[in-house]
């Protein structure tokens, strides 16, 4: 028996899946590897058997009869009994709402069928060793009592190796989105593309047909002016002159469609970058302006009407050297936040009287220096206590309701600007003031490693 089984052979898991073959490949390998397996077919006996003897952790399938996997884990984390167990689900469906949804409620992690042994091994594994590193945390404070001074170095190393695996976590599922998500934006566009140029492509010889038609018929009623009973009664009921002055204005309107879809196609190439995932020199007002484009629903009403306003006070700036994609997640992350920040206040439309502030975003870039380049994105919100922003970069923490977001946005910004690129990303605030996020980043890329292939999406 080698160190791991030693170490992994008293571990108890549960294993739902009501495909026997999956369920057995899973048992077996499981088993081999030192674990207690005990495997179940449906959502019902899942729960009997996690209430009757709680396991140390629970791979889940989703797609199951009568009881499927959310509710399952659902009803797990619903019971104090159960809360504590982590919850790995296990399915074939890949979209990103399905894995989103999956993390909302309580799910620590996410494997898309059909699955690699040796990936749901380490995530495993993964698991497990968090949830052990955290019962020793809490075995070690309680002693801290008695030896405070002897115990402080092992509490402070469990911490960095319990932020360290925090971080790798949410580095992972960071990239799983990202990737899904720039799945989807390629496949949207690609299928958006090609309609769109074929329709583009046709409007200039509609054009040009519909103007030789309408001279054709001008002639015609120029040559002969007392057309015929029949003739008479279909250009009445055609309204001719109406159709004359409105059918260009028509194929006008259609051409200026089709441009701005061509222009929301390439907003969401430019934010994703899947063909820029390597090291290269940007332009970093072309990053801000494709996010803005992608949150343009958040930032107006369903009338259409602006309800955040946004003032860019741009500087004339250099190329940067960086990774754009995560660069533009850094972007998508830091904005969504000022709206949400706006968002979480009173109606502006209906609880705010005249002298009250428009709710603002500015964006603003300067050139610090010959090797620099700061990004400063302020809202006027309500600002962010001194206390809170010592933490809004650490992994998972989150001032959101259950449910509504994991905490990952700014700690994986933080890694992508100041591991990545060698920057700094701060907050700077004062209640009832607003707040502003800084990101300052060289223009020149000097570090080339670290969690590169972790966060490209």
């Amino acid at each position: 028996m080698n160190s791991h089984q030693l170490e992994s052979h008293l571990t108890n898991l549960l294993v739902v899946d009501d495909t026997p073959d999956n369920l057995r490949l899973l048992s077996t390998m499981l088993s081999d590897k030192g674990y207690k397996v005990r495997g179940v077919i449906n959502g019902e006996m899942a729960l009997k058997a996690a209430r009757s003897t709680p396991p140390d952790l629970i791979l889940l399938d989703i797609t199951m009869p009568q009881m499927n996997g959310y509710e399952v884990c659902q009803h797990l984390k619903a019971d104090g009994r159960t809360s504590g167990i982590p919850v790995i689900f296990l399915s074939a469906l890949d979209q990103v709402l399905d894995k989103v949804k999956a993390f909302a409620i309580g799910g620590v992690d996410y494997i898309t069928k059909p699955f690699h042994l040796e990936e749901v091994l380490a995530r495993v594994e993964n698991q497990l060793t968090i949830q052990r590193l955290q019962k020793k945390l809490h075995e070690q404070n309680a002693r801290l009592q008695e030896s405070e001074a002897k115990e402080r170095k092992k509490s402070q190393q469990l911490e960095q190796a319990l932020q360290q695996l925090q971080n790798a976590q949410s580095q992972l599922i960071q990239s799983e989105k990202m990737s899904s998500l720039g799945n989807l934006v390629a496949g949207v566009a690609h299928e958006i593309n090609n309609p769109i140029s074929f329709i583009k492509g046709n409007l200039s010889p509609v054009t040009e047909y519909t103007q030789d038609l309408l001279k054709l018929v001008q002639l015609y009623a120029e040559d002969f002016p007392n057309p015929t009973a029949a003739i008479q009664e279909q250009l009445e009921a055609m309204d001719l002159t109406f159709l004359r002055n409105d059918l260009p204005k028509l194929i006008a309107s259609m051409s200026i469609g089709a441009d701005r879809i061509e222009e929301i196609v390439h907003s969401l190439r430019n934010f994703s970058r899947l063909d820029e995932a390597e090291l290269k020199a940007v332009d970093i007002h072309e990053g801000l302006e494709s996010t803005l484009m992608i949150l343009q629903h958040r930032l107006k009403d369903e009338a259409d009407q602006t309800i955040i306003k946004v003032v860019k006070e741009y500087e004339v700036l250099p190329k940067i050297e960086c990774y754009a994609g995560q660069i533009n997640q850094v972007f998508m992350n830091v904005l969504t936040n000022a709206i949400e920040a706006l968002q979480s206040q009173k109606s502006w439309a209906n609880d705010l009287d005249d002298s009250s502030p428009i709710p603002t975003i500015t964006i603003c870039t300067k050139l610090l220096s010959d090797c620099q380049v700061g990004i400063y994105i302020t809202d006027n919100g309500s600002g962010i206590t001194e206390d809170i922003q010592q933490r809004i970069f650490e992994p998972f923490f989150t001032r959101k309701k259950v449910g509504q977001g994991k905490g990952l946005g700014l700690s994986i910004s933080y890694a992508i600007v100041v591991d990545n690129h060698g920057g700094q990303l701060r907050c700077f605030s004062i209640p009832a003031q607003g707040a502003t996020l800084e990101i300052e980043i060289p223009i020149h890329h000097s570090k080339k490693r670290f969690f590169k292939e972790d966060l490209v999406g």
